[in-house]
Formats: structure tokens, sequence, C-alpha cells
């Protein structure tokens, strides 16, 4: 760790307001921002490259300034930053631990940025990241926006809910999304330096929370939600505790365990949770192992995606260079991890996001717990993708085989992908794969029965004609066909290539 904890910042929210007003008129906002940059260096500025802004606000204008001290994390002259933020002291943001002084020069502590949804435009306070900054980052270091946290943001269903719990709130990036759709927000986090920056980032965004600290569920203890939505400290690692934000102080996956393990207990009946997670890998022939093993017994459907599976190497040198420490140092660290690893047995790591619902009657157990690995871009589980799976998988749990072949069943938009290969005789397809574009994992392979079934599905005849035409034209026996053919159409439908018409 670097300079351990330090004095809380942010203690009086009036300021944050009046700077947050203060924001907004000078600019300094999603649009403001990229019309002053650019399109282009305002892309690559939001996805972590700060070198093209650099030359952009070379000037004294107060939006340059603006930019260059609290996105870039550069210092300018006292005088330039005052001018910019009428109606704001910076002796009094040098009192809130959000700039330092040094000399005649305004140095940055904190992140403060602008960020935009559908439902609204937001300030987001944080630490700045190791890019920003010399040196290590500190033990109560507080992230700020980044990709998982905006992978999160977009796999949770965005639905009315009475009910919402951030788990590990940090800067709040995920209260401020469900402040959107949800009546009551509670966020818990057991650092204390984070709470103070989400009570920041929820004033100047002009929502409300209830902030509590303390570890995983024990701050609502006996309370219930109807959505929890939760990034935790979820890195795998030996136990120790070196940087807060990431690391648990249990050894190996044992937190994101024990959080799926005391979920149910804080939902209500038909309430969701959506979790960032890691899990250990002893087997990688076996890998969904571990995830099942956390769901056997909670009671919840689930449908759990994994969208990466890391080497050790991989995986300890991506949180080494997060941490920004010397080379010396993040050498003996990344041994002592890798070793770790080895007594364990850890041969990977998978890294993924679990969607969770409590039954509407938890004493009939779950109706599906699905694990499985979708990798390819543009396949990111997002939350209106989550929420309709999981209806296409109560629709299939609500339907035996004999009333599906009642069903006239529709084709969504598909692309049909086929393999071939040059014989003798020709070009001959070895291979076909149905896809919903879009969908995440929404492929189905089909030989050329299946395929043509899919196709025949225009919402006009029941499913068990088609069958009966297949049969005819193929030869074959109908009853038998229908029975073959069921397991490719629950599949069509729970990978919403095919649905129920109305």
């Amino acid at each position: 760790m670097a300079d351990g904890r330090r004095a809380q910042p942010c203690a009086d929210l009036g300021v944050v307001e009046r700077l947050a007003a203060a924001l907004r008129s000078a600019g300094f906002t999603t649009t403001g921002i990229e019309d002053h940059l650019g399109a282009e260096v305002g892309a690559a500025l939001t996805g972590g490259v700060s070198w093209p802004a650099v030359a952009v606000v070379g000037d004294d204008s107060p939006l340059s300034t603006l930019i260059a001290v609290l996105l870039l994390g550069h210092a300018r002259p006292v005088d330039r930053l005052a001018a910019a933020l009428p109606g704001v002291e910076v002796a009094e943001l040098v009192e809130q631990g959000i700039v330092e002084l040094v000399d005649d020069q305004v140095i940055p502590l904190l992140d403060v940025r602008p960020y935009a949804d559908d439902a609204g435009e937001y300030y987001v306070f944080a630490d700045q990241d190791s890019g920003r900054r010399s040196g290590a980052l500190a033990e109560d270091h507080v992230l700020g926006i980044g990709g998982a946290s905006i992978s999160l943001a977009r796999a949770v269903i965005r639905r009315p809910f009475p009910r919402a719990l951030d788990l590990g709130t940090g800067c709040g990036v995920q209260a401020l999304h469900l402040g959107a759709h949800c009546s009551d927000v509670v966020g818990t986090d057991t650092n204390e330096r984070a709470l103070c920056l989400a009570a920041a980032t929820a004033r100047a965004s002009g929502q409300s929370w209830d902030l509590r600290r303390g570890s995983l569920f024990e701050p609502i203890a006996g309370e219930t939600f109807d959505l929890i939505v939760s990034n935790p400290p979820f890195v795998v690692s030996g136990g120790d505790q070196d940087y807060i934000y990431r690391d648990s102080g249990m050894p190996a996956d044992a937190l994101c365990a024990r959080l799926i393990a005391e979920l149910p207990d804080h939902l209500n009946p038909g309430g969701m949770a959506t979790v960032l997670a890691n899990w250990v890998v002893t087997d990688r022939d076996d890998w969904p192992a571990r995830p099942r093993e956390w769901l056997a017994g909670t009671g919840l459907d689930a449908w759990v995606v994994q969208r990466e599976l890391a080497d050790p190497i991989s995986y300890v040198s991506l949180w080494l260079a997060d941490a920004g420490e010397s080379p010396e140092r993040s050498a003996a660290r990344g041994r002592k991890w890798l070793d770790y690893f080895e007594r364990a047995g850890i041969v990977a790591i998978g890294m993924g996001v679990l969607t969770l619902r409590r039954p509407f009657d938890p004493t009939a157990g779950p109706r599906f717990q699905i694990v499985e690995e979708i990798t390819g871009a543009g396949e990111e589980v997002t939350g209106d993708e989550a929420l309709a799976f999981f209806d296409r998988q109560d629709f299939l749990a609500d339907h035996s085989d004999e009333e599906l072949l009642d069903l006239r069943l529709a084709t969504a938009p598909v692309i049909l992908d086929e393999q071939s290969m040059l014989g003798e005789s020709g070009w001959q397809t070895i291979g076909s794969v149905i896809r919903r574009p879009g969908g995440p994992g929404a492929a189905l392979v089909v030989d050329e029965v299946s395929r043509a079934l899919v196709a025949g599905c225009r919402g006009q005849v029941p499913l068990a004609d088609l069958v009966a035409l297949l049969a005819a034209h193929h030869g074959v026996d109908a009853d038998a066909l229908a029975r073959a053919a069921m397991p490719v159409v629950r599949e069509a439908i729970a990978r919403g290539i095919l649905f129920a018409a109305v």
C-alpha cells in the first residue's frame, strides 16, 4: 500500500452542490466537453486516452482549465481556476480535499467528471487513477468510472423497482443509475472514503441515497430489496487487502461465494440481482464448477455468463498494472500471488456477470440455473437481454412439449451462417448456424431439417403441422421427428430465435 488512509473529502456537501452548479454554468458537461474537444478527441478521452486532449486545452479558457484540472489531472494557476468557477472559492475546494495548492498552482486531488445516461446528466467524484498521478495508489483508493462499472450498469435490468441496494457502491456510479428507476436507493461500502465520495456524487447529481458503512449485508441486516446490484472487491488472491476497492481480505473467491450465499435472504420474492464476479478454476474443462457450487442451495433462478477466462500471469499482471506500483514492488507482489495460485491449484480465473432472481414461490426451488460462456464482441449481457432471457426461460418452464407443438411460432430477424468445403462435386455445406444479431449467445446450430423448420415458423400454422409436413417430405414418422426436434425448438426459443406468435 502507498500512503495509507487519508482525511475524508467533501465533508461539506453545500460546497459540492455549488461546485456542480458552477461546472454546469461553465459548460463542463458531457456534451459541452465533446463540443470543446471535438468528437474524436472527446471519445479518446472517454476511453482513457488523454494525450490528444492535452494540446486542445492549452489555452486560458474556463472550460479548458476545468478539463485540464478535473479530468486530465494537470496543475493550473490559482487565478485561472478561480475565474473558471465563479461562486466557488479555491480555498473551499482545498478544504474539501478536491484540490491542493503548491505555490501559486492548483494540483487536483480528485477526479470530478460529468457522466450521462438516458435518464440524465450527473457528476461523479472519485480518486484519480494511476495514469493521472505518480506513485502507487492509496489503500483506500476509490475507483471512478471504468470498464467494470459500465459493464455492470449495462447488465442491470432497468425497470421500476420500489427498493434497491448498491452493495459496494464505491463512488456511486451504480446508485446513479438506480436513482433513475428505483424509488428508494441504499448504498453500502466498507471504505469510509468511498461513502464520502458517493455522497458528493449524489448531491452534485441531485439525488439522495441512504449510505451505510459495513461489509456485505451487515449494514442492512434483516432488510430486503427488489433489486440488488454489486461490483464487489472480487479480485482472487491469497487474502491480503492491499487496496480496499479490489481486495476483500478473504482468500480466493470466498467473498463472492459468501455474497451469493447470503443474497436470497435479502431479496423479496421476484426480486432481481446483478453481480460482477471472479471465480477460481481448478480444471479448465470444468470451469462452471465454482459458479454452480455457489448457486447450489440458494434456490435462485440464475443466468451466469463467463465473459473471460484468464491465465494466472495475465490476471495478476492486469491488477499489478492497475495499482501503479514500482517495478520492484510489482515483481515481488506478483511472485507471491502466483505462488499462492500454484499452492491452491488455481489454473485460471473466470470473470463474468450473474443475473439472479428469487422465485415468487421460494419453496418450489429454482426454475433454471444456466451457466455458460459467451465471449463474442458485441455479445455483452444487457439489462434488456437479461430480462428477455428470464422471460423466455419462464415461458419454457410453463409449456410442455405438447403445448409447444400446439402453438404458432414465429422467427425473429436472424442470419444464417454456413460453412462449406470444396469437394469433388463442388461446394458442400458442412455446418450451419442461425444467429440473432445483438443477442448474447443467440446462436443455434442447425442441420437441414431444423433449418427448414425454423424457416417455416412464420406464425401462421401450429408447430405440429410444420413437423408433419417435414416428416412427410423426408419420409419419416411425424411423432419421432417431433421428439427429435423439440430440444432444438426449445433452444431456439431460449435464444430468442423463435417466439410464440400473438
